[in-house]
């Protein structure tokens, strides 16, 4: 039988979206160089030979992602959601975003951002791999991760998580749900409101997704809106302050091994002219949760009967990390106990985009802190270069955060 072949990195990084980015910009300016793609076995790992005519490299990497091309997430978002209207994007590290045209939609402007970024870089990335799993080696805690793949297995002496939410869509439970006899959709599957006329639509939740969508697509049908709190409005515009106040105490709730609140539950929604108009028309009148789901509708709180035929999940994303299931990170508390970007109980896995780094402004100071940390744990098991505290800049990129 032929022994099957594992490639291995020191670094693998899971996830190509900003997250995911930002972790191998930073690898790349510690002095990472992506991992020869016919190394097999674990001792084709470590530091790379020394070019002719500079220092060793610190190590290798490699960036696992199942998209079929740049984007994350944004690849799947719907045609109408303009760059005007999504919550303000950081520019990835090191090559600031070029003009944004307000009206061209958010999928295809950062899909084309996020690709040339990659290009221009010449980030180690492959594409589609599904990461399946996760697991330790062998019982040394310095020892080695083993990553099963759609490509077969690879092995590495660190993983950066940065799997984000989007494939892991929330469906809240409800009595009834399984006897409606009209369409139950999640936002991740929303297309356009076109496909409602004439249908009643009951959008749910009280994000920015579900404002929004509310206001699109009461423009061609009738609706109603139901949250399971009462939304809190903000009248001052998104800004940086405003981000990282969000993202603490987000942070705080992940230390603490609780499950993680999203970042856009703590900074509450924002008026602006388009919601405004929405609000004067009938459209923003939010209802308390109905209590069951009906055949043709739903009871409302008070008992009466609303009649639906579509209803629209806006109720959010999980992390998705399943593959990390055989690690057993997860606490009593049912969230993952964190260090920073560190997992407190298994040092080589470091999570980005997880709970207070899910946002844009969170996404890339997690990667230049997992990359840190990363950085210090080989240090420690003596398998980086002393150059891998340095920087490398890279010709034409500014300095990133």
């Amino acid at each position: 039988m032929t022994a099957e072949t594992v490639r291995a990195a020191d670094v693998v990084v899971v996830g190509a979206g900003q997250a995911g980015l930002s972790a191998a910009y930073h690898l790349q300016r510690r002095g990472f160089v992506p991992a020869a793609a016919d190394t097999a076995g674990p001792d084709g790992a470590g530091p790379a030979p020394a070019a002719a005519d500079g220092p060793a490299p610190a190590g290798t990497y490699i960036v696992l992602d199942a998209e079929d091309g740049p984007g994350g997430a944004w690849r799947h978002r719907w045609k109408s959601l303009l760059m005007a209207t999504v919550n303000g994007i950081s520019d990835l590290p090191g090559i600031p975003q070029p003009d944004v045209d307000p009206a061209e939609a958010s999928s295809s402007f950062l899909t084309r951002y996020f690709g040339g970024y990659e290009h221009d870089l010449g980030l180690a990335i492959e594409r589609p791999v599904k990461v399946q799993s996760v697991s330790r080696e062998d019982d040394d805690p310095a020892g080695r991760l083993s990553i099963a793949t759609s490509r077969g297995r690879f092995s590495a002496r660190a993983l950066i998580n940065a799997t984000g939410t989007w494939t892991r869509p929330f469906w809240p439970i409800y009595p009834g749900k399984a006897s409606f006899r009209g369409r139950q959709l999640h936002v991740a599957d929303y297309v356009s409101a076109d496909e409602f006329r004439g249908q009643h639509v009951i959008v749910v939740g009280g994000g920015i997704s579900a404002v929004g969508l509310l206001d699109e697509i009461s423009k061609v049908t009738t609706t109603t809106w139901f949250t399971r709190r009462v939304p809190v409005w903000r009248e001052a515009a998104f800004d940086r302050q405003a981000g990282h106040d969000a993202v603490a105490l987000v942070e705080e709730r992940v230390r603490q091994g609780l499950p993680p609140q999203s970042v856009v539950s703590v900074t509450g929604l924002i008026w602006t002219p388009a919601l405004r108009a929405a609000a004067a028309r009938g459209v923003l009148d939010r209802h308390p949760m109905f209590t069951a789901i009906e055949p043709d509708g739903v009871r409302m709180a008070d008992g009466s009967f609303l009649a639906a035929g579509i209803i629209l999940w806006a109720t959010g994303f999980r992390a998705e990390l399943e593959h990390l299931a055989p690690l057993h990170l997860r606490g009593p508390g049912g969230g993952i106990a964190m260090d920073g970007t560190q997992v407190a109980a298994e040092p080589r896995v470091h999570l980005v985009g997880y709970g207070p780094s899910s946002s844009t402004i969170g996404a890339n100071r997690a990667g230049r802190a997992a990359v840190a940390g990363i950085v210090t744990l080989l240090a420690r098991s003596g398998i980086t270069k002393s150059n891998a505290g340095s920087h490398t800049a890279h010709p034409g990129v500014q300095d990133g955060p």
